[in-house]
């Protein structure tokens, strides 16, 4: 044409620009374009359009904008595709003022912007950290009604959880199962990650179990999210199962993924795989300072000094960037190791940076190294407060060298030196660590320093500990009559003579002190209190001091007030511990759910039941969230009247509730069912409880067995006997015991002796209830030369037993043997052993 003479129109130009673009040769069409508007051609917006959208199609979106601006000089109306494909362009260049600029014009012209220019202009401002016009661009979109996609929904819940607006995220989900938009893996994966964060647990896993079913999970992403839930609550257990899951679906793992699977095995404590997981870290490139924080951290928690030295030296040989909290932690394993040139070498290599040299903790550490007191600021912030902690350590594990305990001395002169000594000597109380508190303590005194109360009493508690009576009463004979905090001196006391085993002198001290008038505070007289009703002794001397307490009206907290209830249930006052409870009402001290516990407790033991539904009725009406084990201890006092019905119904509201039972919860039930002798409801509760993954135990195949005999339903009760030594649980004599006392009193003595050899033939020795049992039934069905012959075989080791040996004068006496009668006679009265008057042959043979 060109050769011809003839020049090319608007349809010949335009076709040409097409056909570049449709064959893909943009730098041939962008050539050609600059000739046509040489010319004074000017496209159409149809052709426009197929260039911008063949541009966009291989991600050229500077010469999408080349294009467009050049399109808008020209004076060429864009229309709604041309919009969309620009708006597009400029997202993804990363032009978001021009993007926002032209998506305006565009609703100024008219048009409605389609899902996915709002989609990208949602994502694009969320990614800005600009959530309210993140927000605006959804408002509209529901304003004009348009369903937005996955990407869309994932953006939204991306931006949700950045900024922790949880109640937004979850009313998308609704929005989104309103809208029918089906999740895919991402937003699958968001969804987990947020519920992880509401602490949802059991909505978490549920999402995770519904996009295992539906075939979608394949992202590394989603299988790491739903470990570090699982971390989150501390269910390591859980957290390895999905990486391990994820390594059977063979999918690859990444860094990220080998972050988290360290992570779960630093939870566990299981330091052999932790190394193993950090070592293939290592292999995709330097570890990150958290993971290594986390490693030195589990080889310090296992108590492990000196794989913490060798792992601490291989970072530092890698070159790992230490940060503030990793050279703390650095600096912790080497003071307390005395590793005093390891320390100098460390500050050395980091020195190079100003930037960490300025971090507060290592100025203070670096002035204190160089013996530079006089620059110290008052008072010290935490990180300054460690700092001369880990000196002190440093300084102590080396007070040998003359060199460092000169330098202790004179840190121990200073105000921050001397104030971080008192507190180290409660830490070095609080570890067991005798000698260097000990030391640290009397080198104080020596020096002069101030020595506060609580350090005082830090000591006086670690002597106690360590059963040195003597030294902690010389330390509070130093103190008493000058401390500025009495109780805590006088609490420590206490708590040292009960250390030591000594609760009388505990209570002969808090009689002493309180004449003086000296007045305890609700801890110490918790403590007291609890001490002296152990093992039922000096039950009257706990009453007295709560008495004293209440007449001297001293200030009782909640904890307190529990004590003294649950001190006077074990002490068998349940009056006193009615009147404790109601004098706590009367002060308007707030009961917890251990009170009203402790008083279900105390109204069952009375038999006062009423009283003891009242109190449960009670806490659910305060609003205190009920634990298992206070529905529990209710079932058990159901159970203990009678009242099956109700007991059966509590059971089950409390896993209404969301409770599940554990084993005491499924044992208390079990017993509850055989008191009544409800055989089948124990054998379903048996199979609920397998089911929800709790296992049975011996003290629940005893309450099923029970149940069984309780009915005569002898071959089962022997079938739970043969199941439980089938599956490796522990049986006794009293499994056994059941059976052959229902046999007996059923006058089936042949199976009862049966049963009696299986104890032995299960490898174990009957024992003195056994027995009993045997020569019972004996005894009660006329069976006098059985019950001779079984006396004789089986009962010659057993002691004075008041019954067996009855039960033998009476078998002698029936067979006519008044000379062995006598002699077993005589034996009970120099054994001091009385006769059984009630005993007599044949007793069910003469009622039948």
């Amino acid at each position: 044409m060109l050769e011809a003479g003839c020049e090319p129109d608007e349809v010949a130009c335009g076709t040409m620009l097409c056909s570049y673009a449709r064959w893909g040769r943009h730098k041939a069409m962008l050539s050609f374009y600059s000739a046509v508007l040489e010319r004074g051609i000017m496209p159409s917006a149809a052709v426009f359009n197929f260039m911008l959208s063949s541009l966009q199609k291989r991600a050229l979106h500077s010469d999408v904008v080349y294009v467009w601006r050049t399109m808008l000089d020209r004076g060429v109306a864009p229309n709604h595709f041309t919009y969309t494909v620009v708006i597009s362009s400029l997202v993804k260049g990363g032009m978001a003022d021009e993007a926002l600029k032209t998506f305006n014009e565009m609703i100024s012209a008219g048009f409605v912007p389609e899902e996915s220019t709002y989609s990208l202009l949602i994502n694009m401002s969320s990614k800005n950290g600009d959530v309210n016009k993140a927000l605006n661009f959804y408002e509209d979109m529901k304003f004009l009604g348009i369903v937005p996609s996955n990407f869309t929904c994932a953006s939204l819940l991306a931006l949700y959880y950045r900024t922790a607006d949880y109640s937004k995220a979850c009313s998308l989900f609704t929005e989104m199962e309103r809208y029918g938009v089906i999740a895919d893996e991402v937003i699958y994966g968001l969804m987990i990650r947020i519920y992880g964060k509401l602490g949802l647990y059991e909505d978490a896993q549920k999402t995770f179990l519904e996009i295992e079913r539906s075939g979608k999970l394949s992202d590394e992403k989603t299988y790491t999210t739903m470990a570090q839930v699982h971390l989150s609550f501390r269910n390591f257990e859980k957290a390895l199962d999905v990486m391990e899951k994820m390594k059977s679906n063979n999918v690859s793992y990444t860094r990220f993924s080998y972050i988290v699977l360290l992570k779960c095995y630093i939870v566990k404590g299981d330091l052999a795989s932790a190394e193993v997981a950090f070592e293939a870290l290592s292999g995709t490139g330097i570890p990150d300072v958290l993971s290594c924080k986390d490693m030195l951290n589990l080889y310090i928690r296992l108590g492990l000094s000196e794989r913490a030295k060798t792992f601490i030296a291989q970072i530092r040989k890698d070159r790992i960037e230490f940060d503030e909290e990793l050279f703390m932690t650095a600096v912790k394993v080497y003071c307390k190791g005395g590793m005093v040139r390891e320390v100098e070498q460390l500050i050395e290599e980091l020195s190079a940076s100003e930037t960490f040299l300025s971090v507060p903790f290592v100025q203070i550490f670096f002035m204190a190294m160089n013996g530079q007191y006089g620059k110290w600021f008052e008072p010290l912030d935490p990180s300054g407060y460690v700092a001369v902690e880990m000196m002190l350590t440093l300084f102590l594990a080396t007070r040998n060298e003359k060199k460092m305990k000169e330098k202790l001395v004179i840190l121990l002169k200073t105000k921050n030196g001397e104030s971080v000594a008192n507190k180290m000597i409660s830490k070095f109380s609080k570890e067991g660590d005798v000698l260097t508190a000990e030391y640290l303590y009397e080198l104080m005194i020596e020096l002069g320093c101030g020595i506060e109360d609580a350090a005082k009493a830090s000591m006086i508690s670690l002597y106690g500990k360590q059963k040195k009576l003597k030294q902690a009463r010389k330390v509070f004979a130093d103190v008493e009559g000058s401390a500025t905090n009495e109780n805590v001196i006088y609490s420590s006391m206490i708590d040292a003579y009960i250390a030591c085993g000594r609760e009388e002198d505990a209570y002969l001290f808090y009689k002493e002190q309180t004449m003086k008038g000296h007045k305890f505070g609700p801890v110490s007289i918790s403590v007291l209190v609890k001490a002296l009703t152990s093992y039922g002794k000096y039950c009257k001397e706990a009453a007295e001091v709560i008495h004293n307490s209440f007449s001297e009206n001293l200030e009782l907290d909640t904890v307190a007030y529990n004590t003294c209830i649950k001190a006077m249930l074990e002490a068998g006052k349940l009056r006193f511990a009615v009147s404790i409870y109601e004098r706590m009402l009367s002060l308007n001290i707030s009961p917890s759910i251990q009170t009203y516990n402790t008083m279900i407790s105390v109204y069952g033991r009375g038999r006062n039941l009423d009283k003891a539904v009242e109190i449960f009725n009670m806490a659910q009406r305060t609003g205190v969230a009920l634990d298992e084990k206070t529905y529990t201890n209710m079932i058990c006092h159901y159970g203990k009247a009678g009242n099956v019905h109700e007991a059966s119904a509590l059971f089950s509201k409390m896993q209404e509730e969301g409770i599940k039972p554990g084993q005491m919860s499924y044992n208390i039930m079990m017993n509850v069912y055989a008191g009544s002798g409800l055989h089948h409801e124990a054998e379903q509760l048996l199979l609920s409880m397998r089911k929800n993954g709790c296992s049975p135990d011996s003290r629940t195949y005893l309450a099923v067995i029970r149940a069984c005999t309780e009915k005569s339903r002898y071959s089962e009760a022997e079938e739970k006997i043969t199941l439980m030594h089938k599956e490796g649980i522990s049986l006794s004599c009293a499994h056994f015991n059941l059976l052959i006392s229902a046999f007996a009193k059923a006058g089936l003595i042949g199976e009862a002796d049966r049963i009696y050899r299986k104890i032995i033939s299960t490898g174990l020795r009957p024992d003195v209830e056994s027995k009993r049992i045997m020569l019972r039934g004996y005894l009660d069905f006329g069976h006098v030369e059985e019950g001779t012959r079984f006396f004789e075989r089986e009962c010659s080791t057993v002691g004075p037993d008041r019954f067996i040996l009855s039960a033998a004068v009476c078998f002698y006496r029936s067979t006519g043997d008044e000379l062995e009668a006598d002699e077993i006679l005589n034996s009970m009265k120099k054994l001091g052993v009385a006769f059984l008057n009630n005993v007599e042959v044949g007793s069910k043979i003469k009622i039948t």
